[in-house]
């Protein structure tokens, strides 16, 4: 039997806790509370870190005591500090997943899909609308006054957050909104995974509010659950044959489901012993891919991609 800690039980927490066992039947739930520091590391297989605030703290120390790691968090900061453990977790012989989120996480293993497709990529851009939680939701305002990565020909630039306005269609129900630069963690992993990528982007939607209430506390207190969320990822590059090509794929689901169910794909992906040691990244060329997709797809999340012309034609990550 698998022993799986979960800590946070936020909107994200509640429903890895009631949708991990129908994907994986012989397992152990058991709950942390993420306030609380316990006196010696649990007897677990994975712990799903699902809290809000910082992860790499509690990696380094899950880690210490030989416990594989799944991480959520989409913080830039958190996220650098987390890669940064990839000795500690090679010396503990488990892997820790970084960004096992919608996005960064879904959007890795998204764009891993398209690029499989391609015979060279040079162009990765992510765009992400919504949030699940109270969490989710404070940290996406920060990010908004934060300053945006992206990797550009070649080298890393940084713009203020806020700018950079472009309108993303996304899957329906979700439809268009204008999308801009903000202190995301998805450009730092997609680069380590797709190091051939010549220009790297996310964005993420917000209104005229948003970005101008951002230096502010939030002027009202975040819902319980933000409503549907979206993930587009596209990515550019040549076909065989040398012609230019674009390809599109992306979800239109509850932001906290669609979270939920990558992190379940990447614990039951490390129970099952498919991952390596050390730091992995979702979009890593190491990974099974669609594998871990149709895991996505089993805990409920429906997969879209982009083709231009009305079908009946499902991603192939779909069950």
């Amino acid at each position: 039997m698998a022993r799986v800690a979960l800590v946070g039980r936020g909107v994200v927490g509640d429903r890895i806790m009631r949708r991990l066992p129908t994907v994986m039947r012989d397992v152990e739930m058991i709950e942390f509370d993420a306030r609380r520091r316990w006196a010696s590391p649990p007897n677990v297989d994975v712990a799903i870190l699902a809290q809000g605030g910082g992860h790499a703290a509690i990696a380094a120390e899950l880690l210490e005591a030989g416990i594989a790691v799944v991480s959520i968090s989409d913080d830039l900061d958190d996220v650098r500090a987390l890669c940064d453990l990839d000795a500690l977790a090679l010396a503990g012989g488990v892997p820790l997943v970084v960004g096992a989120g919608m996005s960064p996480g879904l959007t890795g293993l998204l764009a891993r899909l398209l690029v499989s497709q391609l015979a060279a990529c040079d162009e990765i851009h992510i765009a992400f609308h919504g949030t699940a939680g109270p969490s989710c939701a404070r940290q996406q305002h920060g990010a908004l006054r934060g300053r945006g990565v992206g990797f550009h020909d070649g080298s890393w630039i940084q713009r203020p957050a806020g700018s950079g306005r472009e309108l993303c269609y996304f899957p329906e129900p979700v439809g268009a909104y204008d999308c801009y630069r903000a202190e995301l963690a998805s450009p730092l992993l997609l680069h380590e995974a797709f190091p051939d990528a010549e220009r790297v982007s996310a964005r993420v939607s917000a209104n005229r509010r948003d970005r101008f209430t951002a230096w502010l506390p939030m002027l009202s207190p975040p819902h319980r659950e933000g409503g549907i969320g979206a993930v587009r990822v596209e990515v550019r590059g040549s076909d065989d044959a040398g012609g230019r090509r674009t390809l599109i794929a992306g979800t239109a689901e509850l932001v906290g489901t669609a979270t939920a169910a990558t992190a379940i794909a990447f614990a039951v992906a490390v129970t099952s012993g498919r991952l390596e040691a050390g730091v992995v990244r979702a979009g890593d060329r190491s990974l099974d891919t669609v594998g871990l997709l149709r895991t996505v797809s089993a805990v409920g999340v429906r997969l879209q991609e982009f083709t231009g012309v009305p079908s009946e034609r499902r991603i192939s990550a779909n069950p």
